[in-house]
């Protein structure tokens, strides 16, 4: 069965004045889409990989047949990046999480405001295009990462739960060449409640698609 872009799930518009409509366009319906339409196209080649879902083949991407499996490896990613990056936005959101997740990032980080300071400098200080995560680990704790192009941290066998897309396609019809005040605007979008179900299913050893 062919993978499906996920819809957005909010209006266009939802995230103004922090992301712009028509970027939020641009990003979902053709840079999203490109990522699952080109994944479909890859596995085509090889069909029996339906069975398996975007996660899983990241996972596994070493056992991934070799004439597809950069193709895998950059579309599959991207499908699986975006579908975490649109999940963890919407309206009315932003502030700090609260509960168990707020517990675990203040003693891996000391604070909320020290994380918040770390992730912003690791999305900053990527090279090009690439993204900066909050990962858990196969012992449930956290940590900050960063990953080249559409690299996922699931094909280093850490579970993401929050990822910072710091392509320019992300940013740069409201931000030009600015990086820095797109991530600080960023930081107001961020759905803590998404990200708390994400690290619940995280502990329990899955991800959610």
């Amino acid at each position: 069965m062919p993978y499906e872009l996920p819809p957005l799930p909010y209006a266009y518009n939802a995230l103004e004045p922090s992301i712009d409509e028509l970027t939020m366009h641009l990003h979902h319906d053709r840079h999203f889409a490109g990522y699952v339409n080109n994944l479909n196209a890859a596995v085509e080649k090889h069909p029996d990989l339906f069975k398996m879902s975007i996660p899983d083949l990241l996972r596994n991407i070493n056992t991934i047949p070799e004439d597809i499996r950069t193709a895998v490896r950059n579309q599959g990613g991207g499908a699986a990046n975006h579908t975490l990056y649109f999940d963890i936005m919407g309206p009315n959101a932003g502030g700090e999480p609260t509960g168990q997740l707020a517990d675990a990032i203040n003693k891996t980080f000391g604070s909320f405001d020290q994380f918040k300071s770390q992730l912003s400098s690791t999305g900053a200080g990527v090279f090009g295009s690439g993204w900066a995560w909050l990962v858990v680990n196969s012992s449930g704790g956290l940590a900050i990462q960063s990953t080249p192009n559409q690299d996922s941290p699931l094909m280093q066998g850490v579970t993401p739960i929050v990822g910072l897309d710091v392509w320019e396609h992300s940013y740069y019809l409201k931000y030009y060449n600015v990086r820095a005040d797109y991530i600080k605007a960023w930081w107001n979008v961020v759905n803590w409640n998404n990200v708390t179900r994400r690290y619940q299913a995280a502990l329990k050893g899955e991800y959610l698609m």
